[in-house]
């Protein structure tokens, strides 16, 4: 389980409008990766907007704003069209970063077992040090909680 104050763990994930991102090209710049369970979902689709109608305050930081689920770059351009988002979405269909960011987990609904990606966030620092992590974020409040952290942390 990923900790703060960790490196972050290595990851190459193709963009709907990025090209490739990845820790090496995010090296020396300080980011918000966060992980979403599914594009056009309620919860998905607040937290996205709030990320996008912050983005200039992230930006003014220096910082970078990726969201991330196991949707297909075609989805995520559904998604972004719709919602009207201007943020990084990228793809791990592979769940290979899920996996390695402890974010693909065993879920419960209505009784049923199964498994998907848990709702987090991870402040990176320009260094590529997790500086924060929210696991199992509740959606209301969760931008304004993270926009804060990053101009206190970073």
């Amino acid at each position: 389980m990923l900790e703060e104050g960790q490196p972050v763990p290595a990851f190459s994930l193709p963009t709907d409008t990025a090209g490739d991102i990845s820790t090496e090209s995010l090296s020396g710049k300080a980011y918000v990766i966060y992980f979403y369970p599914k594009d056009n979902t309620p919860g998905c689709t607040t937290e996205a907007r709030g990320f996008t109608e912050h983005k200039a305050a992230f930006e003014a930081l220096g910082v970078t704003v990726i969201g991330v689920s196991k949707d297909s770059l075609r989805k995520h351009t559904n998604f972004r069209t719709k919602q009207e988002l201007d943020i990084i979405l990228a793809s791990d269909e592979d769940g290979t970063a899920c996996e390695a960011f402890g974010v693909w987990v065993e879920k419960n609904m209505y009784g049923r077992t199964y498994m998907g990606i848990e709702r987090a966030t991870f402040l990176i620092d320009g260094t590529g040090i997790i500086r924060k992590i929210w696991r199992k974020v509740r959606v209301k409040g969760h931008v304004d909680a993270v926009l804060a952290a990053a101009k206190e942390l970073l």
